[in-house]
Parts: structure tokens; sequence; C-alpha cells
């Protein structure tokens, strides 16, 4: 095959750098400025936290030692819903594609209003119009991406370097500081101490995973990647272990840097120590670390995001309008389509709904992805697979459970949530099955 795309087609011109630079710079986002104090209040106890925040970076490599196996082995972009769709038919791939689209679409409208908020902390005037400037955002980052995959992939690398080099500067703030030096800048109001129990600690766990979300934003890409048998595993291991590092050093200097009975009662720890060592200019220094934290994961999943609506195109599960890339490799109305419609959410405040299901349905997903590795491991063995999962079935199926009770946990926890997403199944369902019986009823007269 010559190295040019044929037109229409998405460019096959991704590598390595890219596809660990999209994966931590999904990951390591707004949330990790807010997590510890969070999580500290969940589970009052620094060792236990500790060892929770270990205990998602440990989930994430399982996760990703399915992953690596199954996306590098069918290269194809699309996320979750490609092995979904090639081991479990049209109506759980119609599930998986449709529930992780939707979760970007949120999480678009999320990450703007985030960044528009934190900017309004230092600027008037745009604390009084969060919600224009959020789609201002929205629009940027999307013309950017419109330009071409290039230049997303450019501006995602350049970002989520320095994303990390700001986290790792915070880190050696907070470590060079005296121990607890940042905690009279906090006022500490009386706290109700929740008793350390198996419910406190799986809630710490499930928020903890949520912040870890984005892990295999890679393997959206995996059709587009020079090398997708080997990029793609190793960006999915290497960027959760950079992942996993960076989390670790920074809820291990806040609670230095803070105390842990502070680190509880701090809503945005990690702007404390940065108020602390940068003095009056700590405001402005916060809110810009805040704003490129949130346009950095932006971009990652406005480039992601279309390609969802890509892979159920070319499987004829979405309108043939999404096949449609320009010359810079971006499918342009799949990246209209997800635009057009977290507008909306950003100024009816509706994203806010839609944000709370995000967990059970990127929980979801990934039982059914972790079912698809087991089925194409029976009914594919022959595939053809770079990369094979350790530990298998042991480790795959350690996966599956851990999914299955955070998952289970999560609609005990919001049984409304649990209702909305059994209602999701009960209408792509019939959906998919009608597409399998279309398909196999024109089947005979290609033959």
């Amino acid at each position: 095959m010559s190295g040019s795309p044929q037109p229409g087609q998405l460019h096959k011109r991704l590598g390595l750098p890219f596809a660990i630079a999209v994966c931590v710079g999904l990951v390591v986002g707004t949330g990790i400025m807010r997590a510890p104090g969070e999580i500290a209040n969940m589970v009052p106890d620094p060792t236990v936290v500790m060892l929770l925040w270990l205990a998602g970076g440990l989930y994430v490599l399982l996760m990703a030692n399915v992953a690596a196996e199954i996306s590098s082995a069918i290269p194809r972009s699309g996320g979750h819903y490609i092995p979904v769709h090639e081991a479990l038919g049209d109506s759980m791939g119609l599930l998986v594609g449709w529930t992780m689209w939707v979760v970007g679409v949120a999480a678009c409208a999320f990450l703007s209003l985030a960044a528009a908020e934190f900017l309004g902390t230092v600027v008037p005037w745009v604390a009084d119009h969060v919600a224009s400037v959020a789609v201002f955002f929205l629009l940027c980052v999307t013309a950017l991406n419109w330009a071409g995959v290039e230049e997303g992939r450019r501006a995602q690398i350049i970002s989520t370097a320095l994303k990390i080099v700001l986290l790792l500067a915070v880190v050696g703030v907070a470590l060079v500081m005296p121990a607890g030096a940042a905690a009279g800048e906090v006022e500490v109001a009386p706290i109700e101490v929740e008793p350390l129990s198996v419910l406190t600690v799986l809630a710490g766990l499930q928020f903890i995973v949520a912040v870890y979300d984005g892990w295999y934003a890679s393997i959206y890409f995996a059709g587009e990647d020079k090398d997708p048998g080997r990029n793609i595993p190793r960006s999915l291991f290497q960027s959760a272990i950079i992942v996993t590092l960076i989390y670790l050093a920074v809820n291990w200097a806040l609670i230095r840097a803070l105390d842990f009975s502070v680190l509880r009662a701090s809503t945005l720890p990690m702007a404390t120590v940065i108020e602390v060592a940068t003095g009056r200019w700590g405001s402005i220094v916060v809110a810009l670390v805040a704003v490129l934290m949130a346009l950095g994961t932006l971009n990652a999943v406005v480039m992601s995001n279309p390609r969802a609506l890509y892979g159920m195109a070319e499987d004829g599960l979405f309108v043939k309008s999404a096949l449609r890339v320009n010359r810079g490799g971006t499918p342009t109305f799949a990246l209209a389509i997800g635009t057009l419609l977290a507008i909306p959410l950003i100024y009816s405040g509706g994203y806010v709904f839609v944000f709370r299901l995000a967990g059970a349905m990127v929980l979801f997903g990934s039982c059914l992805f972790v079912l698809s590795y087991f089925a194409l491991r029976k009914h594919r063995p022959d595939l053809a697979r770079p990369y094979r999962a350790k530990g298998h079935p042991v480790l795959p199926a350690l996966a599956l459970m851990i999914n299955l009770a955070l998952l289970t946990g999560f609609v005990i926890a919001e049984p409304v949530s649990g209702a909305i997403m059994a209602g999701m199944i009960a209408v792509c369902i019939p959906v998919g099955l009608h597409l399998e019986r279309e398909k196999r009823r024109r089947a005979p007269t290609a033959t």
C-alpha cells in the first residue's frame, strides 16, 4: 500500500508518541485537581488512600492487558465498539458504541465548562459569560481538529507534555516545603468522619477508577497508527504506568504538604500548594494551570469521539455521512455532530444529568469489552494476535469481576442511573437485532 491515503479514508500517520500522549492527556485533567481532597474525605486514612490510588493504577493495567490484545488484533479506529461488534454482534456493538459516544459528548460539555469556570476565577467578564466562553473553547478545539489530524496530534503531544511538567513542578514544590507548610492556607471546618468500612473503600475506589478513565484513548486510533501491533500495547502499558506514578506522587506530596486532616477539607488542594509557592500571583497561576488541564483533555475527547461514529458507520450501524473524511484526515461529519450536541448541554445544564450516568456507562462498556475478549478467544482462535494477554484466563477474568463489582455498586447507589441504563439497553438491542436480520436477508443475494 502507498503512504498516501485514498480520498475519504482515515490517514495512517499516527505513532507511539501520539498514542501515549492521547492516553495520558485524556486521563490527566481537572479531576486530579479536585479528586485528592474528595478521596481523602471518603476514606479517612492516608495509607488506605494511597493504596486505593495504587489499586486504580493496577485496575488500568489489568484492563490494558485485555485491550492490548483485542485492539492490536483488530486494528480499526472506533474504540470499544470494534471488538465488541466483532465478538458479540450488532446489538451489543451498537450499544457500546453509542454508550461511549454519549459519554464523550457529555465530557466535551463538561470540560469546556470547566475551562471557562477556571478562567472566570481571574477574569470577571468570563465569570459572567461562562456558557458562551465554554462554547468558544469547544469551537476552537473543534476547528483545530477540523484542520486535520496532524494539528490535533501536535496539540495533544504539547499539551500533555506541559501537563506532566506542571504536575511534577507542583509535586516538587510540595516536597521541598516543610511538612504541613501549606496547611495554614486552608480554613478547616469541622467534618464528620465516616468510619472506615468496605462501603467507604468501595466508594473511594469507584471515584478513583473514574479519575483514571480515558486510559484506553489510543484504541480509538488503532486504524490510523502506522504500527498498531506494536504501538497500541506499548501506549496502553506505558501511559498506565506514567499516570499511576503521577497520581501517586501528587497524592503523596499533597498529604505531606497539607497534612491529611487539612487535605480532607480542601476542595482544590493543588491550588493551595500553588498559591503558597507563588504568593500573590497564585490565583492566576492556578487558573491557567486548570484551563490548560481542561483544554488538553478536551482536545483528546474531541479527537477520539468521532472515531466511534466512524467505526459504526463502516459496519452500517450509523449514517454513511459519518465516513466523510477531509484532506487532513478528520471525519468531519462525525466531529460536527458531536460538537453540535455538546453545545445545548453547555447552555441547558443538562450535561450534569448526563455526566452523572457516565461512570456507570463506562463500566458497562468495560464489562462488554472484556466479554468480547473471551468471545474472540473462543470463536476466533486463529486471529493474528501481535500481543497476547498475560495470565489468561485468570487476569482477564479478574478484570471482568472488578468491573462487574464496581458497576453493581454504582447501580445500587444510583438506582435511577441504573434504570436509565437499562432503558438504553432495551432500545438498542432490538435495533441491533433488526440490523442483523437485515444483513442475513441480504446475504444470499451477494453469493
